[in-house]
């Protein structure tokens, strides 16, 4: 690709009350799991929304995802997020880390967190 003007969108604390986790006990009761995510997309320079992406739209669809079918790892959250993220066809890659502050540990901790990055295959850029 010619002229390539690369930039990142990254979005840090999103907040979503959601039931994942192995033990019945989450699945239960659900708790608070935090989400941060990049994403690298071409940013033309346009002051056009079209030409980006609209960082709402892209936080509602993560908390979405957190607050909505339970999975039993914060690794396969990550990835549906992840995956969901690369739907969007001006995106190219995606970091995203989920936190679990209230993982079932029994030694003190601030924080248990999964980071996954995704990309598009090359093929898929040129579709």
């Amino acid at each position: 690709m010619e002229n390539e003007q690369l930039g990142t969108i990254s979005l840090t604390g999103l907040h979503g009350w959601g039931y994942h986790g192995v033990l019945d006990a989450e699945r239960a009761s659900g708790q608070e799991f935090i989400v941060d995510v990049e994403v690298e997309l071409d940013m033309p320079g346009a002051d056009d929304i079209a030409a980006t992406v609209d960082y709402g739209a892209l936080a509602t669809k993560v908390v979405g995802i957190v607050e909505g079918q339970p999975v039993k790892l914060i690794e396969t959250l990550a990835s549906a997020i992840a995956a969901s993220i690369l739907e969007d066809e001006r995106i190219r890659t995606t970091t995203v880390t989920v936190h679990k502050p209230q993982a079932p540990i029994t030694v003190r901790f601030d924080d248990v967190a999964v980071t996954i990055s995704r990309r598009k295959h090359v093929g898929d850029l040129f579709d």
